[in-house]
């Protein structure tokens, strides 16, 4: 996972990130937690977008219930299960009414799960064999997080994977956009001088390799972050209520990855 993106570049700086209200507003139009939250009923728009949230959030909660104690197995069979219930459910009035944040509204919502013997075992029961969410990656990825998880609370361990789970979103979706105009090669190069990774190139290194100038380098690095930028916004408003909640949930995963 890209964790060098909070750490060695800070998530670039809030005022870089901040983008003109016009575009945000624009943006957070079709976001897929505002389209959950504004539905009439149980609409299939709005299933559709909270099934796409969830495949996209799970790894948070994940985190969550296994810093609870639970093993790896119960772990994805409690996951599973809590997504199935959670889908399932038709009580979404309550957050609608108060424009919750999912962050929240998921963390809120898995600790009343657990508390809940009831649904706790139901949840295992019908978390076993269901593949609803991509649980098949877990035990290769949780291994990054082994060591430092350990001396975290559920919350911080909820916290720190809904982050990076946000920076991984963007730098997926900004890779998909290099790779379709046939420049993974580029983006790779960019990706490292915006990590500032070990193996970062210079600008001249770039230039010489794609046969460009350096001031053409130069340009092209502060379009990839400019673009970088614009997507964590696009990605932060996918989960959260209104346009003026965007700039808080900024501040919270910049303060998250910091810790």
């Amino acid at each position: 996972m890209d964790r060098g993106v909070a750490d060695n570049d800070e998530v670039t700086s809030l005022s870089a990130i901040g983008g003109s209200a016009q575009n945000g507003a624009l943006a957070f139009a079709t976001t897929h937690w505002s389209v959950v939250l504004t539905a009439q009923d149980e609409s299939p728009a709005a299933q559709e977008a909270l099934e796409k949230l969830c495949r996209t959030y799970w790894r948070p909660i994940y985190g969550f219930v296994r810093r609870q104690g639970a093993a790896i197995e119960d772990a994805e069979d409690l996951t599973q299960g809590f997504f199935a219930l959670f889908l399932e459910r038709k009580d979404l009035n309550t957050v609608r009414k108060e424009k919750g944040r999912l962050r929240s509204y998921l963390l809120a919502s898995v600790k009343n799960f657990l508390a809940d013997e009831a649904r706790h075992a139901m949840a295992v029961k019908r978390g076993k064999g269901q593949r609803l969410i991509p649980l098949e990656e877990i035990r290769e990825r949780e291994r990054i997080d082994v060591e430092r998880s350990d001396r975290l609370t559920a919350d911080q361990v909820y916290e720190r994977h809904w982050a990076f789970t946000v920076l991984e979103q963007v730098m997926t979706r900004l890779r998909d956009e290099y790779r379709s105009a046939g420049n993974l090669r580029f983006f790779d190069q960019m990706r490292k001088m915006l990590l500032d990774e070990p193996s970062r190139p210079s600008q001249a290194q770039v230039a010489s390799e794609f046969d460009m100038t350096e001031n053409a380098v130069k340009q092209a690095f502060y379009r990839f972050r400019q673009r970088y930028q614009t997507l964590l916004r696009e990605e932060i408003a996918h989960t959260v209520a209104m346009p003026s909640d965007i700039e808080d949930e900024l501040r919270h995963l910049i303060a998250v990855v910091r810790a």
